[in-house]
């Protein structure tokens, strides 16, 4: 799949998409399970690659946008300003899915950019037709796994907040270590907000609400906004259509909100 460099004319053209290179480069990544890191030691995926369903018009929009909105995973430094054409707050948006709750979010917050990574190609499609259709502009796309994204591209203390609605809950107790909210990768990403930003998780499975609760209370560079433990749910947050047929089948839905110190 063809990733290259934005070729709108309203976009930066600088071929390397906004990205420094860096002193050293990391090892490459395999595609197996998990993932070698710089320091040697490995991460578990947490998602697992299937022959999903993508429809005509997801295709043609992959075929046909991608080189236009998403941005190429290396392993360097990605310069916001650059990459946005502009210089913004920038919030990084993990696993998106069909792109309809990051799509409507960054419509509210026009001020702000937002990186999305999702590495599935119909969610990647969806999101590119809702760019097309909606004339966004402060979105971007990394098709790529998170982890690595946040551990090679991201500069420390740079972003201004992290959004993860929604991950796999992996239900199965003997499936609980392929959670992407894990302490290692929650420290990760507290190191790229720059103090005062956040982090906001949600999850409608409530013992991954706990350990969500669990693990980014452990974080000692993290704060929680609530006393309560749970947040309420912000108004930037919009309620998804599967979490409102869940909240009227008295399912619950656990939002956490905690700030870089």
């Amino acid at each position: 799949m063809n990733m290259t460099s934005p070729q709108n004319p309203d976009l930066p053209s600088d071929p390397d998409g906004g990205l420094q290179a860096p002193a050293s480069a990391a090892p490459a990544a395999g595609n197996a399970a998990t993932s070698t890191a710089p320091s040697g030691t490995s991460h578990i995926r947490s998602f697992v690659h299937r022959r999903a369903h993508i429809t005509p018009g997801q295709k043609e929009a992959l075929d046909r946008l991608l080189p236009q909105w998403s941005l190429p995973y290396r392993r360097a430094t990605l310069d916001f300003s650059k990459a946005f054409g502009r210089s913004a707050p920038t919030v990084l948006e993990i696993g998106f899915g069909m792109g309809e709750t990051t799509q409507k979010i960054a419509a509210a917050r026009p001020e702000d950019n937002f990186l999305g990574v999702e590495v599935f190609n119909a969610g990647v499609g969806a999101m590119l037709k809702l760019i097309e259709e909606t004339g966004q502009t402060n979105i971007r796309i990394i098709q790529h796994d998170a982890v690595e994204v946040a551990r090679d591209m991201i500069a420390p203390d740079s972003l201004a907040g992290v959004h993860i609605y929604f991950p796999d809950p992996w239900p199965k107790n003997r499936h609980h270590k392929r959670r992407l909210i894990q302490p290692p990768f929650i420290a990760l990403l507290a190191s790229r907000i720059a103090p005062g930003g956040y982090i906001h998780c949600a999850t409608d499975w409530e013992n991954y609400a706990e350990q969500m609760l669990a693990v980014l209370g452990g974080e000692p560079s993290l704060a929680n906004t609530s006393s309560e433990g749970y947040a309420l749910r912000p108004d930037f947050r919009p309620q998804t259509k599967f979490e409102t047929r869940g909240l009227r089948l008295g399912h619950g839905v656990w939002d956490l909100i905690f700030t870089r110190k």
